[in-house]
């Protein structure tokens, strides 16, 4: 028992040294001990366990008041890499876009690719190049355009993705982890990340691709709403809904969008809906909206809040996400 208890102990005291060196980067041994209230013998053992796994590296030597100068170290951001993967439009043309991204969240390499149809011989091999080019790499991030259950995509826009098996053929091809995050959901989440005056709000955003069906993501006081197997918010399975797929007016969609809204504020009730799509003009859909309200009054109404940077907003959401759960996969090693 005492046994255990040191090792839970020195796992403890360990993740405590990584937490503080990821957010101020460098720290001698006396600074350390101060800012984890570890005796210097603990930072010693821990210091060295940690250089000796490659995570911290020694960096200059930093003088003192008249004391004996001491040794700093600084923690190392390319401990572990993500591999960072997801499918978008642009111009018509489908694109798959690579990002290779440290502990710190900072670009090693970005790369985009066109992909004329879906091929999974395609991105094994270049999720295989990356990973022998990057060794450091530990975990995959991939957002798609629908729902994975147990490494199965189960709900997808993209039809040729359902029951692809690309997951679980990436998991035992390459034996890393691999988290699968709904493009809407990392939009929503990379959205909020950027309002921290959202963080004790709801907050729902809905994206309407061009060619594609809708699809909702929420944050709720600062947490993904996900629903049983992560199908919240899969819109498009609303009654009456149309052919999303088919050439659709103007009229029409915005007619959709306003049913829609209804739906969503009738029953979550969220502070505010954020709206991605660009068929019409924003003051077009607000006017739309206005009118509609007048037929279809209601006791709480959101903020609507138009976003042209659906890309950006999904690109950080999915980082951040996987970031997160990099980090924590570190934190969860045993010692």
């Amino acid at each position: 028992m005492k046994k255990a208890n040191a090792t839970m102990m020195k796992y403890i005291n360990l993740n405590n040294v990584r937490e503080v060196m990821q957010q101020i980067e460098t720290a001698t041994k006396p600074q350390l001990a101060k800012l984890t209230n570890l005796s210097v013998v603990t930072i010693n053992a821990l210091i060295q366990e940690l250089c000796d796994g490659g995570e911290l590296f020694q960096d200059k030597v930093v003088p003192s008041n008249g004391g004996r100068p001491a040794q700093a170290y600084r923690y190392n951001y390319n401990f572990k890499l993500a591999l960072v993967l997801y499918i978008k439009e642009m111009k018509g043309q489908e694109l798959i876009s690579a990002t290779v991204m440290n502990l710190e969240n900072k670009v090693v390499l970005k790369e985009e690719s066109i992909l004329p149809a879906f091929d999974k011989q395609h991105v094994l091999q270049l999720i295989a190049r990356f990973v022998a080019e990057y060794p450091s790499i530990d975990m995959i991030g991939i957002g798609i355009p629908g729902q994975a259950v147990d490494g199965d995509i189960t709900v997808s826009s993209h039809e040729e993705l359902i029951h692809s098996h690309l997951i679980r053929e990436i998991e035992s091809e390459f034996q890393l982890k691999v988290l699968v995050e709904n493009d809407v959901n990392a939009a929503i989440s990379g959205y909020c990340a950027q309002h921290a005056d959202l963080k004790e709000q709801s907050v729902a955003g809905i994206y309407f691709p061009n060619r594609y069906p809708p699809g909702m993501g929420m944050m709720l006081n600062g947490q993904m709403i996900r629903g049983k197997n992560g199908m919240f918010g899969e819109v498009k399975y609303l009654p009456y809904s149309p052919d999303w797929k088919r050439d659709m007016s103007k009229d029409d969609f915005v007619v959709q969008v306003c049913h829609i809204l209804q739906t969503i504020n009738a029953v979550v009730a969220p502070h505010q809906i954020v709206i991605y799509q660009e068929r019409v003009e924003r003051e077009e859909l607000d006017l739309a909206w206005k009118q509609y309200l007048e037929q279809h009054p209601m006791p709480s109404l959101p903020e609507i809040v138009h976003q042209d940077s659906f890309q950006h907003d999904f690109d950080a959401g999915l980082r951040g996400m996987v970031l997160q759960a990099l980090k924590s996969s570190i934190l969860s090693e045993a010692v």
